[in-house]
């Protein structure tokens, strides 16, 4: 028999929290109960700058009333539709808005409801192409190190953070990794694309040597984000891409960080010149209003599976919220939002002042290297001795307490702000991450 339960009180016991210190922070906790512009607030009223776009996804800044509107109104006029042999107009209205922005002769869209499922799909997708096309023998995926593709499966299996596996056993067969393009010694304080590394990406050419034909896809950011801000360097992509071509490769680029104006164009293919054959996104697509990734191919990759099969479902892949109508109507708003303010443009004419701050905290206490590209800096510390990510993440602490939120990923802050910030923003940022470096012993 079923009783009528009297709610619980909200000790913060129930909620389990993701990628977090659980322990450390329920004893501790840091709230936020509001966000609007540029800015979070507390439970108590505190403004906390945001100098990392939430989670790198709120591009257009917080509480934009255009979406919030549009995601009231198609509320109220339909909550939920499925798109399994079925469909709804809003849907179909979002992709196209997506493929107008995507590089030339990627057309065509997959909705999904995160990164993470954007990238295990795109690996799905580049295994049925090369089935469909009969090349059944390219089952294998490289990944790169340090390369972070979220937190399913096929994306942990490509990815290269040892953190992210190490808990779980075995990962997908058939899987090899490129060298990261990390090079301090020859690269560091490097503004924008370093100079060298380019030649990493022949190391393509070794596995393809070891693996003869049975390589279906490589994924790689174009910039590694959440490993600590790694900029490609000059040549790098576009030798990835060569080698890709030559060798009957599928080349997936993962845009859920850098897409969506984040390095000063729509998307990093187009700001680095380099266009792949599959791009998965996420993040920025609704300003993280509404949870919604997607991945967009090739009109060639696309059809070949498509047509490849006479009748009945092409593809055995999809999600229950795949095209969601609330979401759908946050990425039509977002991308509405993101054309008439020029966000990637705000990008580029902001990135110059945020590269120079970014580059004045090399004299700063620790401070071993700086690297920036677009709106994204990274600020690696020299690590204390036998305590990794100790020093950084005390100042992440003293930074909120000192009202500026930022990110950490090992002993390397990281920061993207959305893409409307201005110069007092970016004084405020970097001034108050310099207090929070020298407050922090060593």
């Amino acid at each position: 028999m079923n009783e009528i339960q009297i709610p619980r009180r909200n000790n913060l016991d129930a909620f389990w929290m993701p990628y977090s210190d659980n322990k450390y922070f329920k004893s501790t906790p840091r709230l936020l109960a509001r966000a609007e512009g540029m800015s979070y607030f507390t439970q108590d009223g505190q403004e906390v700058l945001d100098g990392t776009a939430g989670l790198w996804c709120c591009n257009a800044g917080h509480g934009r009333r255009e979406i919030v509107e549009a995601i009231q109104k198609q509320a109220a006029v339909m909550d939920f539709a499925p798109t399994f042999q079925l469909g709804h107009p809003i849907a179909f209205e979002a992709a196209a808005r997506v493929a107008e922005m995507t590089p030339e002769g990627m057309d065509r869209v997959f909705f999904v409801n995160s990164g993470s499922e954007a990238a295990d799909t795109a690996l799905k997708i580049a295994l049925a192409y090369h089935k469909a096309r009969g090349e059944s023998q390219r089952v294998r995926l490289v990944g790169r190190e340090r390369g972070y593709h979220g937190v399913g499966f096929g994306g942990m299996s490509v990815g290269g953070i040892g953190g992210n596996r190490k808990q779980f056993g075995a990962q997908l067969p058939y899987v090899d990794h490129l060298p990261h393009t990390h090079l301090p010694a020859k690269n560091a304080f490097s503004r924008d694309q370093p100079e060298h590394g380019a030649d990493l990406a022949e190391v393509l050419e070794n596995l393809v040597q070891l693996h003869g034909d049975t390589i279906a896809a490589v994924i790689v950011e174009p910039l590694a984000g959440s490993t600590g801000v790694l900029v490609p360097p000059k040549g790098y992509l576009e030798k990835l891409r060569q080698l890709c071509t030559r060798h009957g490769i599928l080349l997936i680029f993962d845009e859920v960080i850098t897409g969506f104006g984040r390095i000063g164009a729509n998307f990093g293919a187009e700001r680095l010149g380099v266009t792949p054959d599959i791009m998965t996104m996420a993040k920025g697509l609704t300003n993280a209003a509404v949870p919604m990734g997607a991945v967009a191919t090739s009109n060639l990759v696309y059809e070949t599976i498509v047509d490849g099969v006479p009748a009945g479902i092409e593809l055995f892949h999809g999600y229950t919220y795949s095209g969601h109508p609330l979401a759908s109507a946050a990425a039509i708003a977002t991308l509405d939002l993101h054309r008439a303010e020029d966000l990637p443009g705000r990008s580029r004419a902001m990135e110059g002042y945020f590269g120079d701050a970014a580059h004045a905290m090399r004299d700063a206490p620790g401070v071993i290297d700086v690297r920036n590209f677009g709106l994204v800096a990274g600020i690696e510390l020299e690590p204390r001795v036998g305590k990794p990510g100790a020093r950084a993440m005390e100042i992440f602490r003293t930074c909120f307490d000192k009202g500026v939120l930022t990110r950490v990923t090992g002993d390397i802050v990281a920061l993207s702000p959305p893409l409307i910030v201005e110069r007092p923003h970016v004084d405020r940022l970097f001034g108050t991450l310099a207090e929070a470096i020298h407050a922090v012993p060593a």
